[in-house]
């Protein structure tokens, strides 16, 4: 277990259709909630986490998909740190493990999604569940991104708009 969800800010969490449009939702969904969270559309850290969704959602809806069964999206922010994860409910077919992930053949038309994942974000993994699994990665935030839900208490008396800052660890 990463240590970073111990000191988690802000979850969300919403069930999709495991389909194109689901998947495409998904990334909407993730662009919004981060800029609720105060990361803005357009920054390096909301467009690495929406191309990080992307991946995840679609591998789901193409090698997870169940008939009449959701994908999850869930998002965590921690002072450090933005977890993806995306669950299916497909369990015979599983994704390479970090480090497994071989790139396909020049002439491939498929196959980067988990490298580009692996190159965004910090740590990605798979954790299983009774039925299906999860595949989450995490993406670090710069400390100009340490921003949070406004309203939230901040320490940082130097900062411009002191409730949209974390309270440093």
């Amino acid at each position: 277990m990463n240590v970073e969800i111990s000191t988690l800010v802000s979850d969300f969490t919403q069930r999709l259709s495991a389909t194109r449009r689901g998947a495409r939702l998904a990334r909407q969904l993730a662009l919004h909630q981060l800029d609720e969270w105060g990361i803005p559309y357009g920054s390096e850290v909301s467009d690495t986490v929406a191309h990080v969704v992307a991946e995840l959602a679609a591998n789901a809806v193409t090698h997870g998909h169940v008939p009449g069964r959701d994908l999850q999206l869930r998002l965590q922010l921690s002072p450090h740190t933005v977890r993806v994860e995306v669950t299916d409910t497909r369990t015979e077919r599983q994704p390479p493990t970090p480090g497994q992930a071989a790139p396909p053949s020049p002439e491939s038309e498929s196959g980067r999604g988990l490298l580009l994942v692996q190159e965004l974000s910090q740590a990605w993994g798979i954790t299983e569940r009774s039925i299906g699994k999860t595949v989450w990665a995490e993406v670090p935030l710069p400390k100009a991104h340490l921003t949070a839900p406004p309203g939230f208490p901040a320490r940082d008396e130097t900062a411009t708009h002191p409730s949209r800052h974390l309270p440093r660890p």
